[in-house]
């Protein structure tokens, strides 16, 4: 009997202690209708999951209509996540009408952890979409700079609207792939058009040749309009260049007529020396005439000596 009496007491204990720990938990999810068992209370206590982080958001799932259960959000806990904002991201998807299965929830969850982003950041970019500068103030830069063909330089700064595309988000390019590929899209177009003028009178062909691009391919975001902001004339880049050009020609044609001096006066100098080579030699030959003169004499065979 004593050892009754103990295993009861015992159990009475360990039953003391469980309602002790999870019997608020317990009546709050059943009296939500997310009913839990005892045993995943136990389970979760003892993998070292906050029993009331997941309950709430489990209740907030349910009372959204949303079906998930105690291990799927014990499961995403324990790999890093965050399960309240997962399910808060669930719900504002399913009142905004797009479908976001939990699965997924918890990859883009996972794939934004440790960005400054979020989950619920994403559904909110895809049900009120966000606009983005183009050029990003963070590079320092003001405008984006294109060169027509007549050589003036166009500045431009456009704003880019993009909403989250879910499907593509985990993978997808960022942001500063969208700017990137906007920016060049503008330079390209800008540098097409013929003159100037044609940029200043049709600023919207910008935007309609960018846009007609795909630019969003491979990303997360899904663009949904380019407009120009502003418009501004830079500097005439064309006739620098013919400037440069023009001075360059220069140096160069005065470089080649120096050349051709020197050329010159080293033939002269060349010429010189040749005219007082051949004085001496005239020298020369007449010093050798008195000689012969004299040889003759001596020989006398000189004239009619004989």
């Amino acid at each position: 009997m004593p050892l009754l009496f103990g295993l009861g007491a015992v159990l009475l204990l360990v039953g003391a202690i469980i309602i002790g720990n999870f019997a608020m938990v317990y009546i709050r999810a059943l009296f939500s209708g997310a009913k839990i068992t005892i045993t995943e209370l136990i389970a979760l206590r003892l993998r070292s999951v906050p029993v009331g982080l997941i309950v709430d958001s489990r209740i907030a799932g349910v009372k959204s209509g949303l079906l998930i259960s105690i291990d799927d959000l014990s499961t995403h806990f324990l790999a890093g996540g965050n399960v309240q904002m997962v399910v808060l991201a669930l719900i504002a998807a399913k009142k905004a009408g797009i479908h976001l299965i939990f699965d997924r929830a918890c990859a883009i969850d996972l794939a934004t952890k440790g960005t400054g982003k979020t989950v619920l950041e994403a559904v909110k970019t895809s049900v009120s979409p966000k606009v983005i500068d183009c050029p990003d103030a963070k590079s320092g830069r003001t405008t984006i700079d294109g060169v027509a063909r007549d050589g003036i330089v166009i500045k431009v700064k456009a704003r880019v609207t993009v909403r989250t595309n879910l499907d593509r988000f985990v993978g997808g390019a960022t942001e500063e792939t969208i700017i990137a590929r906007v920016g060049e899209g503008i330079v390209s177009t800008i540098g097409s058009s013929n003159t100037y003028k044609e940029v200043f009178e049709h600023p919207d062909l910008i935007s309609k040749t960018v846009l007609s691009r795909a630019l969003d391919s491979n990303t997360a975001f899904e663009i949904l309009s380019i407009d120009i902001a502003d418009v501004d004339v830079g500097e005439n880049v064309g006739a620098k260049l013919q400037a440069e050009q023009a001075e360059a020609n220069k140096l160069i044609a005065q470089a080649q007529a120096e050349v051709r001096r020197a050329a010159a006066v080293a033939l002269e100098q060349e010429m010189t020396a040749r005219v007082a080579e051949m004085r001496a030699r005239v020298v020369e030959a007449e010093a050798l005439v008195p000689l012969g003169m004299a040889a003759a004499f001596r020989a006398g065979t000189l004239g009619g000596m004989r």
